[in-house]
């Protein structure tokens, strides 16, 4: 049983998921190699070959699979996996574009966004917003998985895994990369922060987020945020905390004027420790949080901000 796990990169260096994605391959059992599919991106391969429990990284490293366009990855991870028993890759953007397509052209169903590895064959995930835990078997020759990374420990860089180029080239012509309009921020990704401070609709307005940001910085925090404040304009997107968002589980998160809607509690009561500043006393955040201030939080903040 050998499994094929599919590298999250921006060319230069490796994502903290990819990690995560190994761990749960490991609980599954077997051989593990890692694909690493972009361009000029032998650093990221070199990083993958350190992971503990890798066999084998093998890199497609071409100017097609540069941007990881779904159309061209798909399909050269449909060609490698006919020799895999397994094929995983992180429930991230780029994994639920391209894999579904894969597991198409391999004429087999997809399993998505895995919390937990039952068997080789057995799986665990949540729906009804996280309400409920499906157990999931599958009974394909191969099977093709996106992994809630949230649910999952990185292993460490304590390996030494050989490298070896693929010369696989997939180019469908049907898609081309025109440009991407990237948020910068120096402070870190909400998918690998170990803290996260997010506002909800309570900030009253976008100005108000400098607060957090200030409280962030002090912290070494990236900023989040509920979908009611995303759907305000208050804040990109690209913030937004969530089920139709992004899933996280830092070491603290800190929900700041955020009621508890069902879909953003989804995101994040896998948060190993959660703190909620609201108002409202029934606000439903409290009924996850471990911490709760019942208080207005243009106090609270401030004064939390001048004391640490």
């Amino acid at each position: 049983m050998t499994i094929l796990v599919i590298a999250e990169h921006n060319n230069e260096a490796l994502k903290a998921d990819t990690a995560k994605v190994i761990a749960a391959a490991s609980a599954i059992g077997g051989d593990i190699e890692v694909l690493v599919a972009g361009a000029n991106c032998a650093n990221a391969a070199q990083e993958a070959a350190k992971l503990a429990g890798v066999a084998k990284v093998l890199v497609a490293d071409h100017s097609c699979y540069e941007h990881q366009l779904a159309e061209n990855l798909g399909l050269l991870v449909a060609d490698l996996g006919k020799n895999y028993s397994h094929i995983l890759a992180a429930a991230s953007t780029t994994g639920k574009n391209f894999l579904p397509r894969t597991a198409a052209l391999l004429d087999v169903a997809q399993i998505s966004d895995i919390i937990r590895v039952e068997s080789a064959d057995t799986f665990a995930r949540p729906f009804y917003a996280g309400n409920a835990i499906a157990t999931v078997k599958s009974s394909d020759a191969i099977k093709v998985i996106t992994v809630r990374t949230s649910a999952f420990d990185a292993v460490e860089a304590t390996g030494s895994a050989s490298v070896e180029a693929v010369d696989a080239v997939h180019d469908s012509g049907l898609s081309a990369y025109v440009s991407a309009e990237l948020t910068k921020s120096e402070r870190p990704e909400l998918g690998s922060a170990r803290v996260i401070v997010s506002g909800g609709r309570g900030m009253q307005n976008g100005e108000n987020f400098a607060m957090l940001e200030t409280l962030a910085d002090k912290l070494g925090a990236g900023v989040g945020a509920s979908r009611a404040a995303v759907d305000a304009g208050f804040v990109p997107n690209d913030m937004q905390v969530g089920q139709t968002g992004k899933i996280v589980a830092p070491e603290l998160y800190i929900a700041v004027g955020i009621s508890g809607a069902i879909q953003h509690l989804a995101g994040m009561k896998e948060s190993k420790v959660i703190v909620a500043i609201n108002k409202d006393p029934e606000a439903p955040i409290f009924q996850v949080a471990d911490y709760g201030l019942v208080a207005d939080l243009f106090d609270a903040i401030p004064e939390l901000n001048e004391k640490i």
